[in-house]
């Protein structure tokens, strides 16, 4: 829950001035791509009251310094990232999109894994926040085990905030993050308590998490290989050159044939044209050739 400005002025502190504002947002671009126009002032000057408060800052002017200049800075840099993005996620969110991946993307890029040397199957869950989407796409290819017989597989799940990281990683979740998932999965595949529903090891040692800032290019060059990406409802964050930036080193990660999913409101149509945009019953998925 967001804290008031009041909170901050009653220790002596000061509004978010447009001037430390862009530069603040001038330091979140250049470390993560993720822009605020002048018109968000207000979100980030709430979204980020709770850091001044915890350092016992009375002023954003002494955060900033402290960000540009302090030897603590860049561990200080996650829990900004957590602060100003949005962790909305749960189980089989946007079952169409996951329709597609299971009955018609799966199959095609498992017959391409079979025709490669190393019959292995990677999937990319990118801005995976805590773990709903890379433990939905384990389920899945459990349930699919038969076709992907003989096939490995590897789900590597990334995110900019190591705090989120650490949540998916424990894969324990309330009633929020399950409220679209099948009753047959839930039974199957989580451990229910009276108020907590904890995915199986079975799932979780599916799942590989990192920590990968998506606007990274020297990182980002070390993903290479994959079969499926999901980036979805990421893009909303960046401006027109970072979302270039990004999903140029994206396209760069697929396999030959390999396929990625944005957000289903999302659309690559002025950002390249290096993809094709392939429909599988009316969804639109975006295919290297």
């Amino acid at each position: 829950m967001d804290i008031s400005n009041e909170s901050l002025l009653k220790k002596g502190g000061e509004k978010l001035s447009l001037d430390i504002f862009q530069q603040l947002r001038d330091l979140i671009y250049e470390k993560c791509g993720i822009f605020y126009a002048d018109n968000k002032k207000y979100l980030v000057e709430n979204r980020l009251i709770r850091r001044l408060e915890e350092h016992s800052f009375k002023t954003f002017e002494e955060y900033l310094y402290f960000l540009k200049y302090d030897t603590q800075r860049n561990h200080e840099l996650s829990f900004l990232y957590d602060s100003i993005t949005t962790n909305e996620t749960s189980f089989f969110r946007n079952p169409p999109q996951l329709e597609a991946f299971e009955k018609w993307v799966l199959p095609l890029v498992i017959e391409n894994c079979r025709k490669s040397s190393n019959n292995r199957l990677r999937i990319w869950s990118t801005a995976c926040s805590t773990g709903e989407e890379p433990y939905t796409l384990s389920i899945m290819l459990l349930e699919n085990r038969v076709i992907l017989s003989g096939i490995s597989t590897e789900i590597i799940a990334s995110d900019i905030s190591e705090g989120v990281l650490t949540s998916a990683r424990k894969g324990v979740y309330g009633n929020n993050s399950i409220r679209g998932t099948p009753k047959y999965h839930i039974d199957k595949y989580f451990t229910v308590t009276s108020d907590t529903f904890a995915i199986k090891p079975e799932i979780k040692n599916m799942v590989k998490f990192s920590n990968i800032n998506l606007y990274d290019h020297v990182k980002m060059r070390t993903m290479r290989g994959f079969d499926v990406i999901f980036c979805r409802n990421v893009l909303i964050y960046f401006d027109d050159k970072a979302k270039k930036q990004i999903i140029a080193s994206l396209y760069d990660s697929l396999n030959p044939n390999g396929y990625l999913f944005i957000g289903h409101a999302e659309s690559l149509h002025t950002i390249t044209r290096a993809f094709k945009l392939v429909n599988f019953n009316r969804m639109p998925v975006y295919k290297k050739e």
